[in-house]
């Protein structure tokens, strides 16, 4: 077990989700979990609980008439873990059991959490699940409100919840059936606006959340959870603008709801494969984007766009840039051009990968279709359910790949040691 304790934070994490998703396929591949007279493969339950850990809702089968509540309860536990992050459900359950949070353990929860302390590491993780508990309890009452009208009281009730942890947790999964998400509930005010409420708070992420517990003062809030906030308005109200330009049939209140849920969430209420190219590409930029950091959704994220653009003014500019009253230090303008194109890169190449084996889907659907699995959002043109095999394994690769994170995932992967030579610097020509 030593070469176990020797591993790194950043594989044991990368291992960890690796480890809930074959346990996922294999609880979800089993007889208990698939209706009756209902086939499914190893892959697509494989395909699924990838999906669900990594907070997707990409779906090759139907969730409601493929799987049993035993196979939905799995896929309800598997977002939930991926969601929160295996590092902070560990620390859950041993605190539930009364066991010692170990060093390593609160190394493990830091690294994941992107956190530069390891102080306070045991109170964080009991306030997210706390922030976690209370967010999907009142989604889950207003839910129940809409459902209950349409659905028998079992059925009602068990939706409420499970579309209320999905949400939370951005993750697109619905138990609907005919995998129609929440088309039918595309005029339904209260349904749309306590989902969009939902994602919305998951997605900013948990440091944010606390710091407006503790503040209450957008003036006395740190610098991230000013960025954070600003950038969420700024892309939900450009988006939302965008989007009814771009797609003029779309509703406002349609407009808004897929400016949000774009946002790594994936749930939607129109049917994409009629939308119009310019529609597509404001989806697609706002999925690239996606959520912020310590939060549940993916993407290169919020901070990293916030900073990428004021490189761009700074670089463009004869002064240096400030935010908030702040400079933004050049490690970060460093950070975030290399997660930027190492995200475009994984995107890039998958889309290449996918024509390969595709070469009869449009070249628009897959790019669609890809942004979406390493955003882990979980919208789809419609060609999910018709890809071949390679495909398949091809998203499972972006979704896991858009969780771990491109860039933990290359330093995981890599074996080489640090050198001692150190070289000169050189100069070379720019633009």
């Amino acid at each position: 077990m030593n070469w176990f304790r020797r591993m790194r934070p950043a594989r044991l994490i990368a291992l960890g989700f690796l480890m809930v998703i074959l346990i996922g396929s294999i609880l979800l591949v089993l007889p208990i979990s698939v209706k009756s007279g209902q086939q499914l493969c190893y892959l697509d339950a494989l395909f699924t609980a990838t999906s669900a850990v990594c907070v997707t809702g990409l779906v090759v089968v139907d969730t409601y008439t493929t799987y049993t509540v035993f196979g939905q309860l799995v896929i309800a536990v598997l977002i939930q873990i991926g969601g929160l992050g295996v590092a902070s459900m560990s620390v859950g359950i041993m605190l539930a059991v009364k066991r010692k949070v170990d060093m390593k353990t609160r190394n493990l929860v830091r690294e994941s959490m992107n956190v530069d302390s390891m102080q306070g590491m045991v109170k964080l993780v009991i306030s997210i699940l706390y922030t976690t508990l209370f967010f999907e309890s009142v989604g889950a009452v207003l839910n129940f409100c809409v459902f209950a009208q349409d659905y028998p009281l079992g059925r009602a009730l068990w939706m409420s919840v499970f579309h209320a942890v999905a949400t939370f947790n951005n993750a697109g999964f619905d138990i609907i059936g005919g995998m129609v998400s929440l088309i039918p509930y595309r005029d339904n005010v209260l349904l749309n606006l306590s989902t969009a409420g939902l994602i919305l708070c998951g997605s900013i992420g948990f440091f944010v959340i606390r710091d407006v517990k503790l503040n209450r003062s957008f003036k006395k809030l740190q610098l991230h959870s000013k960025v954070v906030i600003s950038v969420t308005v700024a892309l939900t109200v450009f988006g939302t603008l965008l989007l009814k330009l771009a797609q003029p049939d779309i509703t406002w209140l349609g407009a808004f709801f897929q400016s949000v849920t774009t946002r790594t969430a994936g749930f939607a209420t129109y049917d994409f494969s009629g939308f119009a190219q310019g529609a597509l590409c404001v989806l697609c930029l706002l999925m690239f984007i996606g959520a912020s950091p310590g939060s549940t959704g993916g993407g290169i994220k919020t901070t990293t766009a916030f900073v990428l653009f004021h490189a761009v003014k700074e670089a463009t500019s004869s002064h240096r840039a400030t935010a908030f009253h702040y400079r933004i230090s050049k490690d970060s303008y460093y950070k975030a051009s290399v997660n930027a194109i190492l995200a475009l890169s994984f995107v890039v190449t998958g889309v290449f990968l996918m024509s390969l084996m595709e070469p009869q889907l449009a070249l628009s659907d897959m790019i669609f279709e890809l942004v979406s699995a390493f955003s882990t959002t979980g919208l789809s043109t419609g060609i999910t359910t018709e890809l071949c095999a390679g495909s398949k394994v091809l998203e499972i690769i972006m979704m896991y790949g858009g969780r771990v994170g491109v860039l933990t995932l290359v330093s995981v992967l890599s074996f080489r040691k640090e050198g001692s030579v150190m070289y000169p610097e050189g100069n070379i020509t720019i633009g």
